[in-house]
């Protein structure tokens, strides 16, 4: 059954109504696909018998937190402090901020644990890093928890798995500092270049292989390695094995994005973000339709354009979310958005005239739900039922 009985009763709530009447551009999220995403994952992470921390920087959004998380206290993971202050002002009190700590930003990190008591833990992988913690915990009294970052598969951040003495090293200078040593994370980036499952699974082997090293060496070294986190949406979807982890991080899984169905850990029909726009021009001699959702409502993002499909700026779809054929929003200015039939496909430029509304599915949920401050949320007859707020910023 699924756990639906996480989401607080909801202040937002509207009488229902139809999408002709908002608006547009806007943000809508179809709320029974995200809980059936959530569900699915929730229960594939629990078969495989690892905890489970939802990272929040996709939702940015505190009733959707509720949903994803495993209680309304957490524990989740952000991206930034604004996203943990947001958070913990809505009773998160267990989070990893999971972006190298700063240190100018400790401070805030100390201010948002005191004032609302939440157990808000930072990451690092440099020796410096765990210097300037070690500092702050000595002038503050407070234990700040820590986790080293190590480096899964050469994507971004962390210490080699192996690296014995960089490891112990920081680990050292955090334990005499007084700091909190929680354990390891990982984030195995890289999967998000793939699109081959059995690759993706093998991606996902490789980052529970080096998490499991990593907190082994710091074990060996008589230093405390509680918590082996791991995460990214590709590995968390084809993981088959998460022994010696402890929990496991993902979050565009709860909302899909076409990128995500180009990597195939999700199907384009999992989407549960899109973007509602109108119909404002034609150009029938050049094969465009002319809608109001630019890159200012769809961002940049054109990751899609580096897999096996380009989607453009976003699939075109009609009220009830089904795609057109091969109908593509092909370029955008800041406020137009030129949807065309995609190049070398023989499908028809369908008949929308002025005022027509339509929907758009996102290349990337992070970036486009970035553009706007609320989810129209729409129940499962396609009538928008509440209004969540989102929040943004650093």
């Amino acid at each position: 059954m699924m756990d639906t009985d996480m989401l607080a009763p909801d202040p937002h709530t509207i009488g229902s109504h139809g999408l002709e009447d908002l608006p547009t551009p806007c943000l809508l999220l179809d709320e029974a696909l995200l809980r059936r995403n959530v569900f699915t994952m929730k229960q594939h992470l629990a078969a495989l018998g690892v905890g489970f921390r939802p990272h929040l920087k996709t939702a940015k959004c505190l009733e959707v937190a509720r949903i994803a998380m495993t209680q309304p206290s957490g524990p989740a993971m952000v991206s930034t402090l604004r996203e943990a202050e947001f958070f913990a002002e809505g009773g998160v009190r267990d989070m990893i901020y999971g972006v190298g700590i700063a240190p100018a930003k400790l401070d805030r990190v100390g201010a948002i644990r005191k004032r609302f008591g939440a157990d808000l833990a930072v990451v690092l992988d440099s020796a410096e890093q765990a210097d300037a913690v070690a500092d702050w915990v000595k002038a503050h009294g407070d234990a700040l928890p820590v986790l080293i970052e190590v480096d899964a598969d050469g994507h971004r951040s962390g210490v080699a798995p192996n690296d014995a003495a960089t490891l112990t090293a920081i680990g050292r200078r955090l334990i005499g500092g007084g700091a909190d040593l929680r354990g390891v994370l990982l984030h195995a980036g890289a999967s998000y270049g793939l699109s081959d499952p059995e690759a993706i699974a093998a991606a996902a082997e490789a980052e529970r292989a080096a998490a499991v090293g990593a907190a082994t060496l710091l074990r060996q070294a008589g230093l405390p390695c509680p918590v082996v986190s791991i995460g990214s949406t590709p590995t968390a979807r084809f993981a088959k094995d998460l022994s010696g982890v402890t929990e496991l991080r993902a979050g565009v899984f709860m909302i899909g994005d076409l990128f995500q169905a180009g990597v195939g850990s999700c199907a384009i029909d999992d989407i549960a973000l899109s973007v509602l726009a109108t119909v404002i021009g034609q150009q029938r001699a050049k094969g465009w339709i002319i809608v109001d959702a630019g890159w200012m409502a769809m961002s940049r993002d054109r990751g899609t354009a580096r897999q096996a499909v380009d989607q453009g700026y976003g699939v075109v779809c009609d009220l009830a979310g089904k795609p057109y054929p091969d109908l593509i929003v092909a370029d955008a200015n800041q406020e137009h958005g030129i949807v065309a039939v995609r190049p070398g496909s023989q499908a028809a430029l369908p008949e929308l005239p002025i005022g027509a509304k339509l929907r758009i599915l996102p290349n990337h949920a992070c970036a486009t739900g970035a553009q706007h401050d609320r989810y129209h949320v729409l129940d499962a007859s396609g009538g928008v039922t509440a209004v969540w707020p989102r929040i943004n910023g650093w």
